[in-house]
């Protein structure tokens, strides 16, 4: 602590302003060694008596953390003892990363740590269970929201999106045709090479064509299919609505009055909605084609013996389950991702996390309830 004679030089001066305040004038670069010169003033100063603690940083010419924290414990001790407190001509460079300094309080609580080593996975299975909850909670909160803005959207159609939702379209479908495409038919050729060893031993060699048909049209399309969305299309909303979250653009968006569910939200589940069945009838068709390269190459069935036996092996309801599951599939995986994204917040760290959590998330749901539709329709018979 210094007194006025010399302001130019010195970081810190302590000054009153003749009503009973306390004034501290900032000068200089506030980085961590300019914080450990001054750090014992600053801690005088906050215990002493005083009506009100003015911090004049107008002369400020830099600051990192380790300023802002000393800052600002400073500010926090001085309202803790109720001395009223006040910034004065903060510059709006150095106000995001003041507000993000945080002092831990050293009267808070903190859960001992468990000297149990039996109780501590009892204890961290709770507390997934409990984190599970929540994101089960905050999603169902953002589909009801979601829900709301659709029917808005219903009700004056103008508002929606066109371009956006195309442009969405083109990224979740169009382009995914190749990868969908590739690793159905790869999968179709594994499937059937692998029955096709094992049901030759009975003698049975046709019905690998039954085995790979309705395998893929029940199962494997439009579950691939699923996986592979959310591991591309997911993480892409989580990326993009996140990044735009650390931008604040989705601030902006709120700013300007715009609703950033109708804006960024809709148009990547109503596009998703819209290509997820058709990609399903792509990794279908891909499928099976693999299916007939091994009965072609394996089996010595013709591509038409193929077609014949694949229409007697397989029914309508083998093609029209996974049509019934697209569309869920899609809602699903474009919820978890706009839901993430939207989550996001702080850094690009936070933007990792939360895309990494949008496709584990996504890909567990989809696993759920595909197996609660198969036991679903082979309890009414499909």
């Amino acid at each position: 602590m210094t007194d006025a004679a010399h302001p130019g030089a010195q970081p810190l001066i302590v000054d009153t302003d003749g009503g009973g305040s306390l004034v501290l004038r900032l000068a200089g670069r506030w980085t961590l060694d300019t914080v450990r010169l001054v750090d014992r003033d600053l801690r005088a100063v906050a215990e002493r008596p005083a009506e009100r603690i003015v911090v004049d940083v107008g002369g400020l010419s830099g600051l990192d953390s380790a300023g802002a924290w000393a800052i600002r414990r400073t500010l926090d001790r001085a309202e803790a003892r109720g001395v009223a407190t006040d910034l004065k001509d903060l510059p709006d460079a150095y106000r995001p990363i003041l507000d993000k300094a945080i002092v831990p309080d050293p009267r808070a609580r903190v859960a001992p740590p468990s000297d149990n080593p039996l109780l501590a996975p009892l204890e961290h299975a709770g507390q997934a269970v409990v984190e599970a909850a929540q994101v089960a909670r905050n999603l169902a909160g953002f589909f009801g929201y979601t829900l709301v803005c659709l029917a808005g959207v219903i009700v004056r159609p103008w508002r929606l999106r066109v371009t956006a939702t195309v442009a969405q379209m083109e990224a979740t479908g169009l382009n995914a045709l190749p990868i969908v495409g590739l690793l159905c038919f790869l999968v179709g050729i594994v499937l059937a090479y692998m029955g096709a060893l094992q049901l030759k031993q009975f003698g049975a060699s046709i019905l690998t064509v039954n085995l790979v048909g309705v395998a893929v049209l029940r199962e494997i399309g439009i579950l691939l299919t699923a996986i592979i969305v959310a591991g591309r299309s997911g993480s892409a909303f989580a990326a993009q609505i996140g990044t735009m979250k650390v931008n604040q653009e989705v601030d902006a968006l709120e700013t300007m009055g715009l609703s950033a569910v109708e804006v960024l939200v809709l148009p990547r589940v109503i596009a998703l909605i819209v290509v997820m069945p058709l990609l399903t009838v792509w990794a279908d068709a891909a499928g099976l084609l693999g299916g007939a390269v091994v009965a072609l190459f394996l089996l010595d069935l013709s591509f038409a013996q193929f077609l014949i036996q694949l229409k007697a092996a397989v029914q309508f309801w083998d093609f029209g389950t996974g049509m019934l599951k697209a569309p869920i599939f899609a809602l699903v995986i474009a919820l978890v991702g706009c839901n993430d994204g939207l989550r996001v917040s702080g850094s690009a760290e936070s933007v990792g996390r939360y895309t990494t959590r949008a496709v584990v998330e996504s890909i567990f749901l989809v696993i759920v309830l595909d197996a609660a539709f198969a036991v679903a329709f082979a309890e009414i018979g499909i």
